[in-house]
């Protein structure tokens, strides 16, 4: 294995096992210095004992560099791989089986830690069709927003990567916010040039029940709406917030009725909606898209923890969007008019 490779798969696997940041970070950095070397200095460093000298690389990541170099997998990602061997959560094999995309993932653009291309070539590797890059809009700064220009120059560049990744397309996409009023955070004409557009409440979570019911039902009977993201806005763990609070049954039936999915937010700390609410959406009849929310590409691995809790309330296999192809998924959203 290639020493930058052998340090990419690390990150990944650190990252799917939601290790601490700064580990993660470690790794890439050192890939990072590895690629922009080339082959022969880093052999000529690994040599004479040098790798610590160069920016980015400590004792560590240049141990993995040494051991790659060697023929040997690393020991440190060999015990990576080891853990990683068996399932990240039991049940939903069947349905993580007939996957073949992700609508709902985040590169550097807006607040995700790695590049476009990064988080495309790690969706190819894990094997899907598809993928959705849906930064975030231009009015949650916090999260680096994209601009109406921002989204248009990512436009170009995701045609570019499409160029060259066929039969894989990254579709075009955006996380919009739902505003206060119901309306969505980005002009009609620029999502009319998208293919997937998710909609989510990042702001005022705390507004009463029926506020938010009626702030939802706009946002999800919006003709742009495709998804539903992460519905009740709540975390779970060390970041702990309370889900919002609005009428599910109606938000879900209107989602039924405009053909809007009812995202599965995979991601642990948020694994949204809670199991009662998606029952609920079940009886409702709503399709669903199980989404990742990745910011970083070993998140995109997270899928599994979707299905199990799809599996378990019961959410029909042909209701989910996400196991769709890119061709059926395009002309559910429009999209195919488009490309």
């Amino acid at each position: 294995m290639e020493p930058e490779a052998a340090l990419r798969r690390i990150a990944f696997l650190l990252e799917r096992s939601q290790a601490a940041t700064y580990r993660v970070k470690a790794f890439r950095t050192a890939a990072g210095a590895v690629g922009a070397m080339g082959g022969s200095e880093v052999a000529e460093r690994a040599a004479h004992g040098s790798l610590e000298a160069v920016r980015g690389i400590g004792p560590k990541t240049a141990q993995v560099v040494r051991e790659a170099l060697d023929g040997a997998t690393p020991r440190y990602l060999e015990r990576l791989e080891d853990e990683a061997s068996g399932p990240l959560v039991q049940g939903g094999e069947t349905l993580l089986a007939a996957i073949r995309g992700d609508c709902h993932l985040h590169s550097d653009w807006s607040d995700g830690g790695s590049p476009v291309a990064e988080m495309g070539r790690t969706a190819i590797e894990l094997g899907h069709e598809w993928a959705v890059l849906t930064d975030h809009s231009p009015r949650l700064t916090v999260a680096n927003g994209l601009s109406t220009e921002r989204l248009l120059r990512q436009l170009s560049l995701v045609a570019e990567l499409n160029e060259r990744w066929a039969p894989f397309r990254l579709l075009t996409g955006i996380e919009c916010d739902i505003l206060a009023d119901g309306s969505l955070d980005q002009e009609a004409e620029v999502l009319e040039r998208l293919d997937v557009v998710v909609v989510s409440v990042h702001s005022k979570l705390r507004m009463d029940a029926p506020a938010m019911t009626e702030r939802m039902l706009k946002a999800v009977r919006n003709p742009h709406a495709d998804v539903l993201g992460h519905c009740t806005g709540r975390l779970l763990g060390g970041k702990k917030r309370p889900e919002s609070e609005f009428d599910a049954d109606r938000v879900f039936a209107a989602c039924a009725e405009g053909g809007t999915a009812v995202e599965i937010n995979c991601r642990p700390e948020r694994l949204d909606p809670p199991r009662d609410l998606l029952r609920k959406a079940v009886s409702s009849g709503a399709l669903f898209s199980i989404d990742t929310d990745a910011h970083a590409p070993g998140q995109l691995d997270w899928q599994p923890y979707g299905c199990a809790r799809a599996e378990e309330c019961e959410v029909p296999a042909d209701r989910v969007v996400t196991a769709w192809s890119a061709e059926r998924l395009l002309e559910w959203t429009g999209g195919a008019e488009r490309s």
